[in-house]
């Protein structure tokens, strides 16, 4: 993409009224727009980091055979009502509203009663079992306070994934499963040395559940670690039964500061029974159903991305999840640079080809603010020098390439 043609600017300032760091950065740096406290508008920028992001979160997820599909965000009230949680005191996020006949209806906040509501239709039999479905959706909750930024947003990007199965000890092994595949997740954006299966309060959920918890001073939330011991309480749930169930006592543990960045249920048979959704076995008796909730919100773990690699420049996006893969700036009008850049693209290789008209420190501040992983100049000098100067974002060292080994420095 020419950088002439983004239609986004970056900017000195964020707006007065934001104080997370994250939601500073990434509108000055042109990849959100606030709309209003606690939603975003994705910019072209931004959204492609969300891509980068759910396509690593769909390929794990597809990885243990779990099906991609997208319900509504409209719900019917009576589903919510089959389990309680219609009601305001038990969960107290809801967006609702009534269609012009007063029927009334919510807005989405999570997905496990009306996907429930759905597989009746389809799962009859044991034969039917196990079945997996997760997928990416716009999910709206009237948090109370919306302040950190992307991080906790009234309007936001969650993956969600829903289990069913008949069968306890395969339900609880799918569990475990999708435990190793979130860990999967955030180690491929680059917070896997960072976060932790955390246990923790199951909120309007379960009575307890597993968080993945990102060690960031960013997070609103403090949780007690074992590194050596690969153990993480949350402070919410740090009772002597808890500790005792883990096998840890409290002087082992160290107190930090933490994001959530994924969350997991398991509901074991209460949920399909509240609503009423049984099968039969194979001598065509009645059984119950477990049923396992899996979220991880992806504009979130963008906003805690953001905040944790960022530096005093600006952004600094990880290979994995960044907008580009090269940020190439031309300090002068040459061949060589337009060249540069049709080969890029010619290669598949990500490129943001900044062909403005503006000055050389204009374009490095720009660049740092963005963050792109790597910085290729083109300069008279660099062309003195026998090629192009490249170098890394969290590098403060350049060195000279010449201009037909840009593919395999990159490699």
């Amino acid at each position: 993409m020419r950088q002439s043609q983004l239609f986004t600017k970056t900017q000195k300032n964020a707006p007065k009224d934001e104080v997370s760091l994250n939601a500073q950065l990434l509108i000055r740096a042109g990849f959100i727009n606030k709309e209003m406290a606690g939603v975003y508008a994705y910019l072209p920028l931004g959204l492609r980091v969300i891509e980068k992001i759910k396509e690593i979160i769909r390929e794990e997820m597809n990885a243990i055979c779990s099906q991609e599909i997208i319900m509504s965000s409209l719900q019917p009230k009576e589903v919510w009502q089959s389990t309680g949680r219609w009601d305001d005191k038990v969960v107290d996020v809801w967006f609702k509203s009534k269609l012009k006949n007063e029927t009334e209806v919510g807005f989405g906040w999570s997905h496990e009663e009306p996907i429930t509501e759905m597989m009746k239709r389809f799962l009859v039999s044991y034969k039917d079992f196990p079945v997996y479905v997760y997928q990416f959706q716009t999910k709206l909750r009237n948090e109370l306070r919306a302040k950190s930024g992307i991080m906790r947003g009234r309007e936001f990007v969650m993956k969600d994934l829903y289990s069913y199965d008949t069968d306890e000890k395969r339900h609880l092994k799918f569990y475990e499963s999708v435990k190793n595949s979130y860990m999967n997740v955030f180690k491929r954006v680059g917070l896997g040395d960072i976060t932790y299966v955390t246990f923790a309060a199951g909120g309007a959920f379960t009575k307890y559940s597993h968080e993945f918890q990102t060690v960031t001073e960013a997070g609103e939330d403090f949780i007690y670690i074992n590194k050596e011991k690969n153990i993480a309480v949350n402070e919410e749930v740090l009772e002597d039964s808890v500790l005792k169930e883990l096998g840890v006592s409290k002087n082992e543990l160290t107190k930090v500061k933490s994001a959530e960045v994924g969350n997991i249920f398991n509901f074991g048979t209460s949920k399909c029974d509240d609503m009423n959704f049984f099968t039969t076995n194979e001598e065509g008796k009645k059984i119950s159903i477990y049923l396992g909730s899996y979220g991880i919100g992806v504009t979130r773990l963008m906003g805690v991305i953001a905040d944790h690699f960022a530096d005093e420049k600006g952004l600094v996006w990880p290979e994995t999840v960044a907008p580009f893969q090269i940020h190439l700036i031309s300090l002068s009008k040459n061949e060589e640079a337009q060249n540069i850049y049709d080969d890029l693209v010619k290669n598949d290789v990500e490129a943001l080809y900044d062909d403005r008209e503006i000055s050389a420190g204009e374009k490095f501040a720009d660049s740092d603010l963005i963050g792109i992983p790597y910085r290729i100049v083109i300069s008279k000098k660099s062309l003195e020098n026998g090629g192009v100067e490249i170098k890394k974002r969290n590098e403060k060292e350049s060195k000279i390439i010449k201009i037909e080994d840009i593919a395999r420095e990159l490699k």
